[in-house]
C-alpha cells in the first residue's frame, strides 16, 4: 500500500480539510450570505471537478448508473438532514453544548458498528476512552448558561440522525462496489445537490447575494468549493479504511478546532472548566483504539 492509499494520509487529509473548510465557510457567508447557495456550489462543484478530471483522465470514476443511485439515494438524504439539524440545533444552543452530544455519539455508534457491521466490541480500554467523552461532556453540560429546550431537543433528533449517518455511509462502503473512491465522491454530492436547487430558489434575499456578488466574494466561494471537493474526497477514503466509531472520534478531534475558533471571536461560549471538560474529551479520544473485526485478533 503507498502513502496516498494509507490511512495516515486519508485521516491527515481529512483533520486539514475539515479545519480549513470551516473558516473558509464562515468567510464565504460573510462576504456572501446566501448558505443554501454555497452549499450548493460545493456539491456540484465537486460533481464538476470530478467529471472534469474523469475526462481528462486524471482520475477514474464510475460512470451514473440507476441501482447504485438507489443505493446512494439515502446518503444524500441523511446529509442533508443532518445539515439542516445541525443549523437548527446551533440557532438555539452554542457551539459547545452541540460538542456535548458530538462528543458521545461514539458510545452509540461502537454498539452499531459491532451489531451491524461486523467487528467487535470496543476492548477495557476503550470503553473507558469512550465513557471518559461522556464524562466530559456531561462535565461541560454543568457550564451550560445558555440553556433552551428547544437546543436540547434539535441536538437529540441530530444525534439520532447523525448516528445513523456514520453507520449507513460506513455500509455504503462496505456493501457497493465502486471502481473508485471518486465514485462515492461523485454519487453523493450530485444527489445531495439536486434538492438544494428549491430552497435557493425560493428565497429573494439570496438570489439578490449571489447577484450583488463582488471579486472577493467569488473568490471565497471558489476556495471554499475547493475545500469542499477536497473534504469529501477524504471523507470517504477515510470512512473506508477506518470502522464507523474510529471514524466517529476523528471527527470529534477536528472539532477543538472549532471550539478555539469559537472561543476567538465569539463571547457565547464555555467557561474554562468547560473548556477543560473538552480537552479532556479530546485526550480521551486520543487513547481510543479501534476495534478489530469479529474473528481478527489486533497484535499486542
Amino acid at each position: 500500500m503507498s502513502f496516498l492509499t494509507s490511512t495516515p494520509f486519508a485521516v491527515g487529509g481529512y483533520m486539514l480539510c475539515s479545519a480549513c473548510l470551516l473558516i473558509s465557510n464562515k468567510l464565504a457567508v460573510h462576504l456572501l450570505p446566501a448558505p443554501s447557495f454555497i452549499l450548493f456550489a460545493q456539491l456540484t462543484g465537486t460533481v464538476l471537478v470530478v467529471q472534469i478530471a474523469n475526462g481528462m483522465g486524471y482520475i477514474e470514476c464510475d460512470k451514473l448508473q440507476k441501482d447504485k443511485a438507489l443505493k446512494f439515494l439515502p446518503v444524500a438524504l441523511i446529509f442533508l438532514s443532518t445539515i439542516f439539524l445541525n443549523i437548527k440545533s446551533l440557532q438555539y444552543a452554542n457551539v459547545e453544548t452541540f460538542m456535548i452530544f458530538r462528543f458521545s455519539t461514539p458510545l452509540l455508534i461502537s454498539v452499531a458498528d459491532y451489531a451491524y457491521l461486523g467487528r467487535e466490541l470496543p476492548s477495557s480500554r476503550s470503553w473507558v476512552c469512550l465513557f471518559a467523552l461522556l464524562v466530559g461532556a456531561v462535565g461541560y453540560g454543568t457550564t451550560d448558561s445558555a440553556f433552551q429546550v428547544e437546543g436540547y431537543a434539535f441536538c437529540a433528533v441530530w444525534y439520532l440522525v447523525f448516528c445513523l449517518d456514520q453507520i449507513y455511509l460506513k455500509h455504503i462502503t462496505n456493501t457497493v462496489k465502486m471502481d473508485s473512491n471518486w465514485g462515492r465522491v461523485y454519487y453523493s454530492n450530485l444527489l445531495a445537490a439536486l434538492p438544494l436547487v428549491v430552497p435557493f430558489v425560493l428565497n429573494p434575499s439570496e438570489i439578490e447575494a449571489v447577484k450583488a456578488m463582488d471579486t472577493n466574494g467569488f473568490i471565497a466561494l471558489m476556495v471554499s468549493v475547493a475545500l469542499g471537493a477536497a473534504m469529501s474526497y477524504f471523507a470517504w477514503m477515510a470512512r473506508s479504511l477506518l470502522a464507523a466509531t474510529s471514524f466517529t472520534i476523528v471527527g470529534n478531534v477536528c472539532k477543538i478546532l472549532t471550539i478555539a475558533i469559537n472561543v476567538t471571536l465569539w463571547e457565547k461560549h464555555a467557561s474554562s472548566f468547560g473548556v477543560g471538560c473538552l480537552m479532556f474529551c479530546l485526550f480521551a479520544a486520543y487513547f481510543y483504539k479501534q476495534a478489530p473485526m469479529r474473528g481478527v485478533s489486533l497484535p499486542k
